[in-house]
This record gives C-alpha cells, structure tokens and sequence, in this order.
C-alpha cells in the first residue's frame, strides 16, 4: 500500500543551524536541547524512507522551503507479503527457466535491408561568436527602503556572484563588493546571483556599457528584503497523511 504525505514545520525555529553542534544523528541545539536532522540535501525517496522508519518518534528537522510544497510517499508492505511475493516470484523464475531449457533453439532468417546512401566531404558548419570583454564590477550591496547594507544578524554571509563567475564575500558592515567577471560587448544585463546562510536570489540586473571606465564598471546592487527566497527553516516535524 502506497502511503502520501507532506511535511510542514509548523512553528520555525529562529536558532542558526550552522552553529549547532554536528553529531551522528543530526546537530544538536542547545536552545532546544535535541538533535535537528538535516533533510534539506536529501533526495524525496530518502526523506519518505526516513519518515516511514522515524514515523512515531518526534522530529526536529531543517528542510528547504521547496520541500514543504513537495508530496512524498512510501510503500507499506508486510513482511509476510514481501516472503509470500518472493516465494512466489522464485517458482515463477525456476518454472521459466526449465521450460526453456526444455524447448529447442528456433532457427529464424534475418532480412536485412540494404544500406543507405551516404555522402563523404568536408564538413561546414557556421557559429557566431559574441565577443566578451573582461571587466570588475564593484560597488555596494544594500536593502531597497534603506539603503543600507543588509543586517548582518539577519543576512549573515552574503555572497555575490556574476553571470556564473565565482562569488565573492560581499562586506557586511559596509556592502562593499568587487568581483570579476566577462560581459558580451553587446549585453546590457548581467545575471547575479546572492546566496547566504539561508536565503538565495537571482536577478537581471540592467547597466550602461558607456558607465564602464578603464574595465571597471561601478554600480550598487539594490534589493528589496521581499525579493529573496528562504532556502532553509528549522523546527519541529508535522507529517500530514494523505
């Protein structure tokens, strides 16, 4: 029998998980004083293999915010039916087996069909190319309303990145940032990803390639709180059956 379910955290906890202790069940909170089992990197078989085997014990767990929209499900078979079925499947495969060996090969002609035609050259082919130009890119990070670095408490250990170049640490006392990165001549957006301890966003950020002096473009990234996605949340386990 197939079981459904989804999972929800009913009452997020505020503790940060990065600073509870790691252990062989989890990490373990001090707030709390339990272990916090990480399924946040889990795939959904495991996480639905988990639940079936932890389903009557309370769990406190740290998930991503995409697995809460997520539905899972696990088959419940008795240990009597699986040897039942097993058995059964055995026969079935030894019974096959001794009527094959029973039977003679049978002889079959195979028609084949006559080759295709094939052409022999040089091969052509056209690719355009954009031509890209390396540059820095280098300002300050800071919250739309404010205009004001991120909290650090808040926003702990924001990293930027552009158009898939490595992310750098982004200052969290003043926002500053300077990254390096290559852009088409002919673009007039770049991609940038920001990601921290538990948040993520990425947006198409708009520039003047005339803004750009001596490779060096300045420009401050400003976003609103609202824009980013929590990746993470904490805190005690509800499994809703369906």
């Amino acid at each position: 029998m197939k079981t459904k379910f989804t999972l929800e955290i009913a009452d997020p906890c505020s503790e940060s998980f990065d600073k509870m202790i790691p252990n062989a069940n989890g990490s373990f909170c001090n707030s709390c004083m339990k272990n916090v089992i990480d399924l946040s990197k889990k795939t959904n078989s495991e996480v639905a293999k988990f639940i079936a085997e932890n389903k009557d014990k309370s769990i406190c767990a740290r998930l991503r915010t995409t697995q809460l929209e997520e539905q899972f499900e696990y088959n419940e078979t008795s240990k009597i039916n699986s040897l039942k079925y097993a058995a059964v499947a055995a026969s079935v495969l030894l019974a096959s087996n001794l009527s094959a060996q029973e039977k003679e090969p049978i002889k079959t002609e195979i028609n084949c069909t006559k080759p295709n035609a094939y052409e022999i050259g040089k091969v052509a082919y056209n690719h355009s190319t954009k031509e890209e130009v390396s540059i820095i890119i280098q300002g300050k990070l800071l919250e739309a309303k404010t205009k004001k670095p991120f909290d650090r408490k808040g926003y702990p250990n924001l990293m930027i990145a552009v158009d898939g170049s490595q992310a750098v640490e982004v200052n969290s006392k003043t926002g500053d940032f300077s990254i390096k990165t290559k852009i088409s001549k002919s673009s007039k957006t770049f991609m940038i990803t920001i990601t921290g301890n538990d948040y993520y966003l990425s947006k198409e950020i708009s520039f003047s390639a005339n803004a750009v002096r001596n490779k060096v473009l300045s420009q401050n990234i400003i976003i609103e709180k609202e824009e980013f996605t929590k990746v993470y949340i904490a805190g005690g386990l509800g499994i809703n059956y369906r």
